[in-house]
């Protein structure tokens, strides 16, 4: 019984020794595997004719997407609300559907590409931001869906939340096209000044253009204002002493 007692207690000690090397081991492998990759990261990637298509053929894809039909597609609606004709709010209504289904269509044909072809660790800002962009990007489309009538309680709530939704990913997606581009600076070790330059260029005429939809009929009326607008009709009204002079003048 004794022996067979101390042969037991050998047994389970060597297990114990063997269960608390086993880690240690796996650890090992573990760091060993994480530096390659870590190597695998920093070095160059290599540029076969046919990695080098795909990757151009992604980043024209989310280019296109949120670097230009996104934010193209918000203009139409802001034009509409200037707008008093129907017909025109409608064309311009169609033009914004349109303009986004194509983006979410060319997004999603680039995030396919980048899942069958590309590696996918998730390791680095681009491959983080973009997953995250590819989920809340079909969100938009559902939401402008099912859009409520006009007059009822929540469509404002609705119109808050589609807007700053579209926004935000129209904002996000621009930045993450940048990331991008540094990205692929970082592992091909190639030059991408000239698109990024051309990508500034554009983001900044179509802010320009977008910010300038609300100011210029505003604008344009400046040139246009005459003495029979500025003359007081009510005597409560206060004006500067520059201007009630200058319209006591043209009263004389």
């Amino acid at each position: 019984m004794q022996a067979s007692g101390r042969r037991l207690l050998l047994v389970c000690t060597s297990f114990v020794i063997l269960s608390i090397l086993a880690p240690s081991n796996g650890a090992s492998n573990s760091t060993e595997t994480l530096n390659q990759s870590h190597n695998k990261t920093r070095n160059p990637l290599e540029m076969t004719p046919r990695v080098s298509f795909q990757l151009k053929l992604h980043a024209l894809f989310h280019w296109s997407s949120f670097g230009l039909l996104m934010p193209l597609g918000i203009i139409p609606v802001r034009m509409s609300s200037k707008s008093q004709n129907g017909r025109c709010i409608r064309l311009l209504f169609y033009c914004h559907v349109i303009s986004q289904v194509a983006a979410v269509l060319l997004a999603t044909g680039g995030a396919v590409l980048s899942l069958m072809n590309f590696e996918n660790s998730f390791s680095n800002s681009h491959q983080r931001v973009g997953l995250a962009l590819y989920g809340v990007m079909w969100l938009q489309p559902i939401i402008g869906f099912f859009r409520p009538e006009r007059g009822v309680k929540v469509r404002s709530l609705w119109y808050f939340f589609h807007w700053f939704l579209g926004i935000a990913i129209c904002a996000t997606g621009i930045v993450n096209v940048y990331i991008g581009l540094r990205t692929y600076h970082a592992r091909t070790t190639k030059s991408v000044r000239l698109w990024t330059g051309l990508l500034t260029v554009e983001v900044i005429f179509l802010g320009f253009f977008y910010l300038m939809i609300d100011r210029w009929s505003y604008m344009m009326k400046q040139g246009h204002a005459s003495v029979e607008q500025l003359r007081p009709t009510d005597n409560r009204r206060t004006y500067p002493t520059t201007l009630r002079k200058e319209l006591a003048i043209v009263q004389e």
